[in-house]
């Protein structure tokens, strides 16, 4: 009887652990166009990048990965002038390996074309908004001068987990302490359930 009491006890110890690492770990990589790689839309959905930017609800510390065969296509982080007049030149961010990967790092407007002349005229172009907790997103400021030190979006899958800003973590931090508390009490009221039966 000892040996259930000790196998449950490590049992509701783990279930608890993973309820408050689910908590904790919210962060998804998103694969642009789901089913379409990374291309010139097709006839049959033309507007597939457009529809795809208004079904997700992307957050900072989410990635977007573009797939694409990279001896054909590439991706390009432009600014929003450069997205509507499809101006390849001077782009924020350039990535051609084929598994791009673009972190997100702050919020904002993003604006994505592919780099192969005449592909962004054909709609191959991604538009997305990361909105604040408040549910404004504010526009980057854009140029050579205005770039940081340290760019906010990483081209491989080998950069850092972004860290939300400064002055969101006091309210992020307030509102994980709810549901880990509530995990916490469900963990040992279960445990002083199962321990009262036994």
């Amino acid at each position: 009887m000892a040996n259930l009491r000790s196998a449950s006890y490590h049992f509701l110890l783990a279930l608890q652990f993973l309820v408050v690492l689910q908590t904790k770990v919210l962060c998804y990589q998103y694969k642009v166009g789901d089913l379409d790689a990374w291309g010139i839309p097709t006839s049959a959905n033309p507007q597939v990048y457009t529809q795809w930017s208004k079904y997700h609800n992307l957050k900072i510390g989410d990635s977007l990965l573009f797939l694409y065969p990279p001896s054909q296509d590439s991706v390009i982080q432009v600014t929003e002038q450069s997205y509507n007049s499809c101006n390849l030149k001077d782009p924020i961010l350039y990535m051609n390996n084929g598994n791009s990967l673009f972190n997100i790092t702050t919020y904002g407007e993003f604006y994505f074309t592919s780099g192969e002349q005449g592909h962004c005229e054909k709609n191959q172009k991604l538009h997305i908004s990361v909105l604040s907790g408040n549910g404004s997103a504010y526009s980057p400021s854009y140029g050579p001068s205005a770039l940081p030190d340290i760019s906010p979006s990483y081209p491989t899958v080998f950069g850092t987990i972004p860290q939300p800003p400064s002055s969101s973590t006091s309210s992020s931090s307030s509102s994980l302490g709810v549901p880990v508390f509530v995990a916490a009490v469900a963990g040992f009221a279960v445990r002083a359930l199962v321990g009262g039966i036994m």
